[in-house]
């Protein structure tokens, strides 16, 4: 078990006051404070919290035709393809963790949903956002053997696939229009996609794949001093790599470095997953006193959620060695209670992109999903007995 060691700042700051400002129909509650008593430890309720946003995020972003989720809260209703993809994987994650069959059926709903959205069709010009797509869908099958995720997976990596070429070697290209551009976003799900579900199906092909992609993303993506992922190589046809850091991007490569150890117990894949976990939390531009930084709204907004659901499962995998566990434990363990003290408005559930501050009245869906994956993470370690 983990010890809280932040709880004196947020009694100086006076955040803990705002917790009591919930409604009771709200599985979510804090204990009313008073004056004349001393402020009581805060309770993290993982599971009620997760259960309530769950249910606000449902009601506040379903579109009016209730086929997908909008931009925001309040008035944009754009259908965007690649947040509704993580929208199904944070569905499924309440699923999991609850086995009510009400997420079964929005999680179907929004399957098809995704499709008439899209013209009727799954295909997308950008790859990254159909890996997203198949990865939320392979995950679904295996929870419900419902064939209509196994439908869809079959759609989607058959055309995933024609994005592989030979520029910069090998990869698979960000968009059908610009498939010289290769960057993380496009490789990493792919190559944790091809490991799933090789383990799945046991076609040989999707383990090469798995392997080839790796090999090339690690060669030409990772800063070979310390393992953190750059963005992108070719965006201008000039061989030039973006070495942006953005967090999900840390995310990705670790989840492929991990699935692949899973999939062959070859160790040098956990090895990488792990030195690039390490880097992350480490890292004064991505995680600045320990928290991950504020990506924004619109696309950035889910950046973060991406590396804490890898995190999440790095830090379930028995092999990992224990000093390096215990260093991402309490990395996710502050930035969960972070969110829950300081990050989330209540009665409304809404989530900032800046886990230390309260949200204002719109937030857009991509930031309310990275604050939903952290808070059904953290409901499954503290069911573990990983965090309180």
């Amino acid at each position: 078990m983990m010890k809280l060691n932040f709880i004196d700042k947020v009694r100086t700051s006076g955040m803990l006051l705002l917790l009591a400002a919930t409604t009771s129909c709200l599985k979510d509650k804090a204990t009313p404070l008073y004056n004349d008593q001393p402020l009581p430890p805060v309770v993290y309720n993982w599971a009620a919290t997760a259960d309530s946003i769950q249910d606000k995020t449902y009601s506040s972003y379903l579109a009016a035709n209730g086929k997908y989720f909008k931009e925001n809260n309040t008035d944009k209703n754009t259908f965007h393809y690649w947040p509704n993809a993580h929208m199904l994987d944070v569905l499924l994650d309440g699923y999991l963790r609850t086995k009510n069959d009400v997420y079964k059926q929005r999680m179907l709903s929004l399957l098809n949903g995704i499709k008439e959205s899209n013209g009727n069709r799954f295909q997308n010009n950008f790859y990254d956002d159909m890996e997203w797509l198949v990865l939320a869908s392979l995950r679904s099958y295996e929870a419900t053997q419902d064939n209509a995720y196994l439908d869809a997976i079959n759609i989607l990596w058959t055309d995933i696939k024609t994005g592989r070429n030979s520029t910069e070697g090998d990869g698979i290209g960000w968009t059908k229009d610009r498939n010289y551009f290769k960057n993380t976003p496009a490789n990493a799900p792919a190559i944790i996609f091809a490991a799933r579900f090789y383990r799945l199906q046991k076609n040989a092909a999707d383990l090469q794949i798995a392997r080839e992609l790796y090999q090339w993303l690690k060669g030409k993506l990772v800063d070979p001093s310390n393992g953190i992922l750059w963005d992108g190589v070719n965006y201008n046809r000039d061989g030039v790599i973006t070495k942006n850091k953005y967090t999900y991007n840390q995310g990705v490569f670790i989840g492929a470095g991990l699935e692949l150890y899973k999939t062959t117990n070859e160790i040098s894949y956990l090895n990488d997953a792990i030195r690039t976990a390490n880097a992350t939390i480490k890292d004064l531009e991505l995680s600045p006193g320990g928290l991950l930084k504020d990506e924004g709204n619109g696309d950035g907004g889910l950046f973060k959620g991406i590396l804490i659901r890898y995190l999440t499962l790095l830090v379930q995998e028995p092999a990992v060695p224990k000093s390096d566990k215990d260093a991402i434990l309490n990395f996710l363990n502050f930035n969960a209670t972070t969110l829950y003290t300081q990050g989330i408005s209540r009665p409304q559930l809404l989530i900032n992109s800046n886990w230390k501050s309260k949200p204002g009245t719109s937030v857009d869906l991509t930031t309310q999903l990275s604050g939903m994956m952290m808070i059904e993470a953290a409901a499954t370690l503290s069911k573990q007995g990983l965090i309180k």
